[in-house]
């Protein structure tokens, strides 16, 4: 993790251009243009072409695009349309089952001088979660997994929120090996229950998590809040790496509280974060 981790990924429908123009203003760390579940099939021809024009050129944020399913007739096409793109920064990939099909997507998406654009895995089944430590370490220009929870609820018949948990640190785990970024928590699908947003994004920061999903500009401001750290939080950790400047091995603190490298490293990643803004 550094100071420039993203916290908040806002989602768009492809085939709404003058959406996404709007969403790379609206104050997201990543906008993630949509090919696949915010497209109605008959407009999935239309959101490539109007992607590809759109991304033509690049922005001034990062810019990933979700594909259709890799395993469908549209993935294809998708690739050849938008991975070489100046404006993309990222290729999304839904469904990922297998550590062969990040591979072949690497492949296929790498330019002819080399290189390929960063992928970033959706894990959103019991055999891609199964799979989840292969394929994060499938291929370099891996950059990063996550859950699809809606799919992954409806595969594993999930109806309360805490069933979902072992799949999440499972998630979490998996990153954390692979030498990956946390993952950023799915979406939240209720655009109005602020509220709810907020509580689920303390558990997902519990967890592991850092960041989410959205799908509406209005949940940003309380992603970003909810996985900040707070004052207190800050304060602990600069009290924690002055003393630990002052003394390179274990230590106590004035107040009893014993503070090891596992410690001191987890301050300097609380201000880290503290600080990319």
């Amino acid at each position: 993790m550094t100071a420039a981790s993203p916290l908040t990924w806002l989602y768009v429908p492809g085939d709404r251009p003058e959406v996404v123009v709007k969403a790379l203003h609206a104050g997201a760390d990543v906008v993630v243009v949509d090919l696949e579940d915010a497209v109605a099939p008959d407009r999935k021809e239309y959101a490539r072409a109007a992607t590809a024009e759109l991304l033509t050129d690049p922005w001034p944020l990062p810019v990933h695009v979700r594909v259709n399913a890799l395993d469908g007739p549209l993935a294809e096409a998708d690739l050849r349309a938008v991975a070489a793109l100046p404006g993309v920064a990222g290729l999304r990939l839904p469904k990922v089952t297998s550590r062969a099909e990040v591979i072949r997507v690497a492949e296929r998406a790498a330019p002819a001088d080399g290189g390929a654009p960063a992928l970033h895995a959706l894990v959103e089944s019991a055999l891609g979660l199964e799979h989840a430590f292969a394929i994060a370490t499938a291929h370099p220009a891996l950059r990063g997994i996550s859950l699809g929870e809606a799919d992954l609820r409806a595969d594993l018949g999930v109806r309360e929120e805490t069933g979902l948990d072992w799949a999440r640190s499972r998630l979490v785990v998996a990153a954390r090996a692979a030498g990956l970024p946390p993952p950023a928590q799915s979406v939240h699908p209720d655009i109005r229950d602020l509220a709810g947003l907020t509580a689920s994004c303390a558990r997902g920061r519990a967890l592991g998590f850092l960041g989410r999903a959205a799908i509406h500009p209005r949940q940003l401001p309380v992603i970003e809040r909810a996985y900040l750290p707070t004052s207190a939080e800050i304060e602990e950790a600069e009290e924690i790496t002055e003393a630990a400047a002052t003394d390179a091995g274990a230590l106590a603190l004035a107040d009893g509280r014993f503070v090891d490298r596992a410690v001191v490293e987890g301050a300097q990643r609380t201000l880290a974060l503290a600080r990319r803004k």
